[in-house]
């Protein structure tokens, strides 16, 4: 069984499916680092997110990006993540229970970061 949930970037019909670490307690951190790095809020912003989660994540499964209708949108886990182009969660979608809270904020944040920091390096020595 998973923890999964869908990002989804508001206006765009395509989404990240995550298998794993799909609470808000990850997904935050993650559309932080994407913030940080400078991504793009766009269509290259959606691949791009997807690339720091897989980076996160690692393996070869677990991670997905398809068209929203493909998607498993109500997982019966997190659901679906709304964002803007600013990487903002601004609609939950789906949602059954409470949020998950499992891991600390800036412990998250630091290990997304260290996944990802060599593939973004002029963003993270701040060129």
């Amino acid at each position: 069984m998973g923890n999964r949930a869908v990002i989804q970037m508001q206006g765009q019909d395509v989404g990240i499916y995550l298998h794993w670490n799909g609470g808000l307690d990850t997904v935050q951190p993650l559309l932080d680092v994407a913030k940080e790095y400078g991504i793009r809020g766009d269509d290259y912003g959606i691949a791009r997110l997807a690339q720091i989660a897989g980076n996160y994540l690692g393996g070869t499964l677990g991670i997905g990006v398809s068209t929203t209708d493909r998607l498993d949108r109500d997982n019966f886990d997190n659901g679906t993540y709304v964002i803007d182009s600013q990487f903002n969660i601004v609609e939950r979608l789906f949602t059954r229970g409470p949020e998950q809270q499992n891991h600390d904020y800036d412990e998250m944040k630091q290990d997304i970061k260290n996944a990802n920091d060599k593939f973004f390096e002029e963003v993270s020595n701040g060129n």
